[in-house]
């Protein structure tokens, strides 16, 4: 058994939603304070338990007064089962958020702080009222904010930062993992593949990310381009509560030939829309085309996102492990999956030594340093 780590009052609750992230973060973490990962961890010890009656609750099993408290989650997570009258059941976003509160209705007021880590903004994409509806992300983040002692809420690539504006007393740190996913997109693609670019944007809501990308390549040796689709719907049919797209109208140079295309967005929920972007994208010539996406849902199944990379019409998906992906699906080689863990440990290591996160979250020069060191050879 590992021993407590002493000389720190630094301590991390890893619900097993995120199990996997917070080992690595964990590490990372025990590195940065140069302890030995074999001998100590930062990690506390506590159940996670449900009744069969679907009721749960959190177990503390040691102490945590006067301790800066970290809670991960990962309220994407589709893969925690639990057993209710007499049949299995997956936990859904609204029982991990649940089991979250709980966690720091566990802690009792005893730690110093408590810091939330919710990379998957629950209920993220609903950021605004557009009928009669319960803005459930605002109400919860409201709810969080007036617990005692949540000093910081941390998320990754909100859909909408200004979901903030439903708190007051705590902070609310939104981060991008936008260096960590280029730098294994622009370490892994031939340098061929890089001297003609087009950023696209798959619909107007990507049009800021697109710029970001389009921006971190502006080198020398490169040429770009930027597009984007709009979506027409058909608004005299409903089919699943959304009217339906009937079709996406592209906007930028139509001439693409042996261009690699950047389609960039948030997240892949089914990948419907991006099927008809690569489609269209591919009558003007592109050669390759790489979906960026910092959560790729798959709601759907990978099984068409597999057979488009099989007849060439997909060169490959760029996302992060931010949000659970299942084992199967990580073997595919067309999915690369950024490891997120080491930016995640900075920013908490910063955040609990009152270091400033400004470069954490606004450094947009690391792409081309990357860039150069990549085409820094003769053979350009």
């Amino acid at each position: 058994m590992r021993k407590e780590v002493k000389k720190d009052n630094l301590r991390l609750m890893i619900f097993s939603s995120a199990g996997d992230l917070g080992d690595k973060l964990d590490k990372h973490l025990l590195k940065m304070y140069k302890l030995d990962p074999k001998k100590y961890t930062f990690k506390i010890d506590f159940k996670e338990l449900f009744f069969e009656d679907g009721h749960q609750k959190i177990e503390i099993n040691e102490t945590v007064r006067g301790k800066d408290l970290f809670l991960l989650t990962d309220i994407g997570n589709y893969s925690i089962e639990y057993n209710i009258h007499g049949f299995t059941n997956h936990a859904s976003p609204n029982d991990l958020l649940i089991q979250l509160k709980d966690g720091l209705g566990a802690c009792n007021c005893h730690c110093k702080s408590l810091n939330i880590v919710m990379p998957l903004l629950y209920a993220g994409r609903q950021h605004r009222r557009n009928t009669r509806e319960n803005l459930a992300c605002g109400a919860n983040l409201h709810e969080i904010d007036n617990i005692s002692g949540v000093k910081s809420f941390i998320t990754f690539d909100a859909h909408d930062q200004g979901v903030e504006h439903a708190i007051h007393n705590m902070e609310f740190d939104n981060f991008f993992p936008t260096n960590t996913i280029l730098e294994s997109l622009i370490n892994d693609l031939p340098k061929a593949r890089l001297k003609k670019l087009v950023f696209v944007a798959p619909d107007n809501g990507a049009t800021g990310r697109r710029n970001v990308y389009l921006n971190s390549f502006n080198y020398k040796y490169i040429h770009r381009e930027a597009g984007s689709f709009v979506k027409q719907r058909d608004y005299n049919t409903m089919v699943d509560g959304k009217y339906p797209v009937i079709s996406h109208d592209y906007s930028g140079n139509g001439d693409l030939e042996g261009y690699t295309a950047i389609v960039s967005d948030d997240m892949i929920s089914s990948g419907g829309s991006m099927f008809d972007v690569i489609e269209e994208l591919h009558k003007r010539g592109v050669s390759y085309i790489y979906i960026v996406v910092t959560y790729a849902l798959f709601t759907r199944g990978i099984d068409k996102f597999r057979e488009y990379y099989d007849n060439k019409m997909l060169s490959g998906v760029y996302t992060t492990n931010l949000s659970y992906i299942p084992k199967e699906y990580k073997k595919e080689k067309w999915l690369h999956i950024c490891d997120v863990s080491k930016y995640m440990a900075e920013i908490i290591y910063s955040i609990h030594n009152d270091i400033s996160i400004s470069s954490l979250m606004m450094d947009k020069s690391y792409p081309i340093k990357l860039l150069k060191k990549k085409f820094k050879k003769k053979d350009v």
